[in-house]
């Protein structure tokens, strides 16, 4: 499918979703930090959750990595009482590298690969409580090679979360993965876990601070990463959230910093 014109659908679908009457769940966004929730939408309600801008900066001894992305959305479709579907997609992504030593720069820009995902909830689809669900996905090489994957790849993330009372609540996303090799063909395993404490600092703004670490066994190199990450959310109403966040590598195996903005609207 052209890029634009599933950009177009995405936006579409929203526009033509209408907002459904009644008590429902809270608003329970992907967005934002490194974990995954286990709580699913209402039958019938759509979610957009979109990353407004994102930048990462990897400094490694011989070379300057910066990534920008903007336009990173996940579409979000309540299919029944414990079940929706998912559909994300980054619209454009720019990566510019340059070597330390002798100043090069290379530059490349594109779309990224779109990912198909189904969340099952196990217990309390509204995510309060003890939550559990599993989420199997698929990833298909619809992007360009600057954040591309190059081929596809798939997974397992099975989150959990437990209410530790009325303002704190822990979370934990262990998942398991074939990984794209970085040859940009064929599949390697992969795993790992993030773990996360939300705090309610009131009605409408919510924290999360987060640590995660994933495991990478790439045939062109094994690699171990590992990171923290903290976040905020401002939820505008019923419906809407924004939201802003940082995360930071602990060693040289991950990115130094990334820093992101975003958006969540439920029709």
């Amino acid at each position: 499918m052209h890029r634009p014109a599933l950009a177009v659908l995405l936006l579409g679908a929203i526009a033509a979703s209408p907002a459904v009457a009644g008590e429902g769940r809270d608003l329970c966004p992907d967005r934002p930090g490194i974990g995954t929730p286990a709580c699913t939408l209402d039958p019938g309600r759509v979610q957009i959750e979109a990353g407004i801008g994102d930048w990462t900066m990897d400094r490694q001894a011989d070379s300057r990595t910066d990534t920008i992305s903007a336009g990173d959305f996940l579409l979000r479709v309540g299919l029944g009482e414990h079940i929706e579907a998912q559909l994300g997609w980054t619209a454009f992504g720019h990566v510019r590298t340059r070597d330390r030593a002798t100043g090069a720069v290379d530059k490349a820009s594109g779309a990224g690969d779109v990912t198909l995902a189904i969340r099952r909830n196990l217990a309390r689809p509204d995510g309060g409580g003890f939550a559990i669900a599993v989420q199997p996905y698929a990833t298909l090489p619809a992007g360009g090679h600057a954040i591309g994957a190059g081929d596809w790849g798939a997974g397992l993330l099975v989150p959990l979360s437990y209410d530790l009372s009325d303002r704190f609540q822990i979370a934990l996303t262990p998942e398991i993965d074939a990984a794209v090799d970085e040859d940009r063909d064929g599949r390697h395993l992969s795993y790992g876990t993030a773990a996360g404490l939300g705090v309610a600092m009131s009605e409408a703004v919510s924290a999360t601070i987060e640590m995660a670490a994933y495991r990478d066994r790439d045939p062109a190199g094994h690699s171990t990463q590992l990171l923290a990450g903290l976040s905020f959310a401002l939820q505008s109403g019923e419906d809407m959230q924004f939201d802003a966040g940082a995360n930071a590598g602990l060693n040289h195996a991950t990115p130094d910093i990334e820093l992101y903005l975003g958006i969540t609207r439920r029709f």
